[in-house]
């Protein structure tokens, strides 16, 4: 039987290349420590210099000396890992006291975790952006606390723009095959980049899918990978884009988010789709990019603007070591306008509470984050409350490259995907 799942529920997202790095403390396995929390936090740096830890020990600091007493041990685990991770100290009795990461429903399902409301004060769990809120539910209830968030834009060069005399931002899929054929013929090299590899292929695909009324759910909130929308829209993606060449020189199949932002900063990309720190590190390089709405299909018709793909990571509290009372003074402190926006600033990412989005006191946003802001709060995110996402989001990774091959069948391809969701929905 399928398990209902929810159209404005989040995901596993990855929001930055991760290494690992040195955590904060030696935490471990000793998770039961008495007056010391243990945090299992996600690495969102890509080098030493962008590390968390800094900003860990800091608040470990400021912590401890809010609340004497307490103390804050973190360890730090690259995206990569930590998952694997905290499953395995959970199924060995060993579970942290908080973690964050980029899934939580596994963990509730299991009854493993603390909902919010045992947790936080009505006031700090009213405060949470609500589409990041009904994407940390379950049922009813919150479990999974959002941290930190982004929303997906489509990004454009301007010089290539005006290399190319392309004037406007494309409306319809028309617009954006044109203006990708236009690119090409100056010679640039991905006119439209197109990453559908396994690093992060569930974000690209939801995006298109959604653009031309479709995604990875019904209108009952059920898997409906294998859409009539869907199978049209990669048909499209693989006849006019991949087909003439518009997509680049690297198979979508074998390009990598991280490989085609690469690409965009050293202004080898007319278009890719991106989330805010991508267009400061480009600003920051003296590249002129403009970020608008993701194309529709000819189909649906310039006034019906698609859904907005949104991301963001979790906060979550076990059960196991019974420290209710420590972790909820620990998620009032972490959750302060000034915290969280501390950590948020530091990544260029969208915090996931209204106030700290929108005060002074908070921090703020530059007006270049304003837009992924307002895109947020329409966003559609993945469906991370249901237990089996993680499962079918890693088959959507590793599949969906292969409709748009050249002896791919799209239709072939997202049946099969389909049938593998179903297999992992059932095991929960």
């Amino acid at each position: 039987m399928r398990r209902r799942i929810s159209g404005t529920a989040a995901t596993t997202a990855v929001l930055g290349l991760l290494i690992p790095l040195a955590g904060c403390g030696g935490s471990g396995d000793s998770a039961g420590d008495s007056g010391t929390l243990h945090l299992v936090a996600a690495e969102y740096g890509d080098s030493p210099a962008t590390s968390s830890k800094p900003y860990w020990e800091k608040m470990a600091a400021d912590f401890t000396e809010a609340n004497p007493g307490i103390k804050l041990d973190v360890k730090l685990l690259p995206w990569a890992d930590i998952d694997r991770e905290v499953s395995r100290m959970v199924k060995a009795g060993k579970a942290p006291d908080v973690a964050l990461m980029g899934s939580y429903s596994d963990f509730a399902a299991q009854g493993k975790l603390y909902p919010a409301d045992e947790l936080l004060s009505v006031t700090a769990e009213a405060n949470f952006l609500q589409p990041l809120a009904d994407a940390g539910s379950v049922g009813n209830t919150l479990y999974g606390l959002p941290f930190v968030a982004s929303s997906r834009l489509l990004f454009y060069n301007e010089a290539l723009f005006a290399k190319a005399g392309i004037r406007d931002a494309p409306k319809t899929w028309a617009d954006l095959k044109n203006d990708a054929k236009a690119l090409k013929d100056k010679g640039v090299k991905y006119p439209y980049a197109l990453p559908l590899g396994p690093e992060e292929a569930h974000a690209e695909a939801l995006i298109w899918e959604l653009s031309n009324g479709g995604g990875y759910a019904d209108s009952s909130g059920n898997y409906n990978l294998a859409s009539d929308q869907n199978i049209d829209t990669w048909d499209w993606v693989k006849r006019e884009m991949v087909g003439p060449g518009l997509t680049g020189p690297t198979p979508p199949s074998q390009l990598n988010r991280a490989d085609a932002y690469a690409a965009f900063l050293r202004g080898e990309v007319g278009m890719v789709n991106g989330y805010p720190s991508l267009a400061h590190e480009a600003r920051a390089r003296g590249i002129g990019v403009t970020t608008t709405s993701m194309p529709v299909s000819d189909n649906l018709g310039t006034g019906v603007p698609p859904p907005t793909v949104g991301v963001a990571d979790w906060m979550m509290a076990f059960k196991q070591n019974g420290k209710r009372a420590e972790i909820s003074k620990f998620l009032e402190f972490i959750y302060q306008d000034e915290n969280l926006s501390a950590f948020a600033d530091r990544y260029h990412l969208l915090p996931s509470t209204v106030t700290a989005s929108r005060t002074p006191s908070g921090g703020g946003l530059d007006k270049n984050d304003t837009q992924f802001l307002n895109a947020l709060r329409g966003a559609q995110l993945y469906p991370v409350n249901d237990p089996s996402w993680l499962s079918v989001s890693d088959t959507i990774k590793r599949n969906i490259g292969r409709a748009v091959e050249p002896t791919g069948s799209p239709k072939g391809v997202l049946e099969d995907i389909a049938q593998q969701a179903s297999r992992a929905a059932k095991k929960h």
